[in-house]
Order: C-alpha cells, then sequence, then structure tokens
C-alpha cells in the first residue's frame, strides 16, 4: 500500500513508519516537527519505501499519485503540552482531522484515526471498555486534548456514516525508546529521574492506577487493525494494571538507582483509575500484549541510558 501517516516523526509514529515500511508499505510521513523529532526517522531517509514531508495538518496537504490508506497520528500528547500548545492541540484535533478525513475520500482511501484513552477521562468504571461514554471535565488543562480527541472520534464516525472506510484506535498508554525526555509521562519521567539521581516524582499518594504497554506491541495491534473491516473504536493497550508508586519503584530497582521518592500534589483531573478491557482487541484482532513490564522497561531505561552516554 502507499501510506500516508501524519505524526510519523512521533513517538508512535517513528515505530508505526518503521513497521509498515517492514512489511512492504510505501510510507509518506507527514509531521510539522513541533514535538516530532527527526532523530526518530533518520534511519529511515534514504529508504525509497520512505518520504519525509514537514507540514501542518491544519492546512489542507496536497498528495500526488494514489494514497491507499491515511493514519492520523498527527497531535502533541504529553501532559506537559496540554497548556503549553493546547490551541495547537484542539488545532490538529479538529481541523487536522477534518483535513485528513477530506483527504481520504478525495483518494478513495481507507482511513485511521489514533485516538486515546483520554475519551474516558477519569473514568468512573474499571477497566474501560469501549461502550463507556467517559467522565470528562470538558473546560479542565487536560479538556483541550480531551475533546480534540472526542471531536476527532465523532468527526470519524460521521464521515464513516457517509460511506468513509474508517477504523479508530483508542490507544492506552504506551513507553518505549524515542520517547521524549521532557514529555512529562510517568515511565519517561521516572527513567530520567532515575538515571540521574534525582528524586521521582509521585503525585498523591501513588495508589492511582496505569496500565503500560510496549510500544511494539501496540504498533502491531495498530496494523492488525488497519487490515480488518472493523469500524467502531477498539481499545488498545495493556490490561495489567499497576500504581503509580509500584512503578516507580521497579523503575528504580531495573535502572539500579539511589534515588529517593518525592511525593506532589495531584494535578488537576488526574485519572485515579486507567486501564482497558482488551476483549474486543483480543477477539476480534486476535490481539494482546506480549512484552513484560519487566523486559519493556529494561529496554526503554537502556535506550534512554544512551542518551546521556
Amino acid at each position: 500500500m502507499r501510506i500516508v501517516l501524519t505524526g510519523g516523526a512521533g513517538f508512535l509514529g517513528s515505530h508505526l513508519c518503521d513497521l509498515l515500511t517492514s512489511e512492504g508499505h510505501r510510507v509518506i510521513c507527514v509531521d510539522n516537527l513541533i514535538t516530532g523529532r527527526i532523530a526518530n526517522i533518520r534511519h529511515l531517509l534514504n529508504d525509497s519505501k520512505f518520504e519525509f514531508r514537514e507540514h501542518d495538518v491544519t492546512e489542507p496537504i496536497r498528495i500526488d499519485g494514489r494514497a491507499d490508506y491515511v493514519l492520523h497520528f498527527a497531535s502533541p500528547a504529553s501532559p506537559v503540552d496540554f497548556e503549553r500548545l493546547a490551541l495547537e492541540i484542539l488545532r490538529v484535533g479538529s481541523l487536522g482531522t477534518i483535513n485528513l478525513l477530506e483527504l481520504a475520500i478525495y483518494k478513495k482511501a481507507k482511513f485511521l484515526l489514533a485516538s486515546s484513552s483520554e475519551v474516558y477521562g477519569d473514568a468512573l468504571v474499571n477497566p474501560q471498555s469501549e461502550s463507556y461514554w467517559g467522565n470528562v471535565n470538558p473546560i479542565g488543562i487536560r479538556s483541550v486534548y480531551d475533546e480534540a480527541k472526542r471531536f476527532a472520534e465523532a468527526s470519524t464516525m460521521a464521515y464513516r456514516r457517509k460511506g468513509l472506510d474508517t477504523k479508530i484506535a483508542r490507544i492506552f498508554n504506551t513507553y518505549g525508546p524515542r520517547m521524549r525526555k521532557d514529555d512529562g509521562r510517568v515511565v519517561s519521567t521516572f527513567i530520567v529521574q532515575a538515571l540521574s539521581n534525582q528524586p521521582l516524582t509521585v503525585f498523591g499518594d501513588g495508589s492511582q492506577t496505569r496500565s503500560f504497554c510496549y510500544v511494539s506491541d501496540l504498533v502491531e495491534g495498530i496494523y492488525k487493525l488497519m487490515l480488518t473491516d472493523i469500524h467502531e473504536p477498539v481499545n488498545l493497550g495493556n490490561p495489567e494494571e499497576m500504581p503509580i508508586l509500584e512503578l516507580a519503584k521497579q523503575v528504580l530497582q531495573i535502572a539500579g538507582s539511589k534515588s529517593q521518592i518525592l511525593y506532589k500534589a495531584l494535578p488537576q483531573n488526574d485519572p485515579r483509575l486507567r486501564r482497558p478491557n482488551i476483549e474486543k482487541a483480543r477477539q476480534l484482532l486476535g490481539w494482546s500484549p506480549k512484552v513484560s513490564l519487566n523486559e519493556g522497561l529494561a529496554r526503554t531505561i537502556d535506550w534512554f541510558s544512551t542518551l546521556s552516554r
């Protein structure tokens, strides 16, 4: 296939570029580099199956020739971005999504939206299944991302009802190499702090839970979803739940760090529970995560340690 992938120089997008090109597909990677990095895709720049375009998808994009698939992964997605890049997040989730849906219609291409577990907000049910409508504060700090993804999903389904072949992946916490050091996500933050022997910052008492999916598992799930005829949202993530305090201790152990743990007040609307129900992915895609948290953290810590060598 010839595939247009937005956000392709970002953390998830770059790993998806790797998988798609390894499967023999041609990839047009589109990124405005607001949070993506050329370093993430440098190894692909001389690959004849890969093309990079620096472009902001909130502006219409022209693609010459055919396009078989449009994958929309463009958006700042880290907690530190929610205030710093609030307007950019809203624009790419709204204008950007509409532009790419229109491109898919024009090219007679299929469309896949990278949505997020953030559509569930501070969930009142656990685990979260695709039928849960969420508990979102529409005016909080996190709302720019939450509502941008909810709008993007609504837009995708509206175009689906008009005849476009669409898919929606609801992505839960993912980690691995190529995460930004300063992205504010808990795994990268803990690793950077542990490797520099700084205190690990745990918000609240650390009893809030998350689940963590290694990036290779996640992109495999996305690829499987691409190849199906499933049009309703599908959760992709690791169903194994862990308190944040336990994650901090595990990072310290694997990194061999002497850092202490520093407790701070919880941020506004920080979800207390976050864990996917992945029965739909198991049954319809034959997919579930394979990489254990211990193994994934070891790989990620090793990658971060190379940045300072």
